[in-house]
């Protein structure tokens, strides 16, 4: 992922002007980090180390979406809609 993605993706999650630690930033990064590293593993299936780190990155976004369906779940509803993920139940 290069700046300008990462920027716009911050820009169009951020709650305010300069936010990049808020849940919802975070799970749109680590969103469009898993996108690429699933495509990178399909073309490469025998890279181990970075299956690794994508199953780590799975985790965190699972445990901050936990957290924002605790903490404020309508934000956690539009940002499920919005990145296309699954739902808990």
């Amino acid at each position: 992922m290069d700046k300008a993605q990462r920027t716009e993706i911050i820009n169009k999650f951020a709650r305010k002007e300069g936010d990049t630690g808020s849940p919802e930033v975070q799970i749109a990064l680590l969103s469009g980090r898993i996108s690429e590293l699933t495509e990178h593993l399909k073309a490469n299936p025998k890279d181990h180390s970075t299956r690794r780190g994508l199953l780590a990155m799975v985790s965190l976004r699972k445990k901050l979406l936990s957290y924002l369906a605790r903490e404020n779940r309508a934000k956690y509803l539009e940002i499920t809609d919005a990145l296309g993920i699954r739902r808990a139940k």
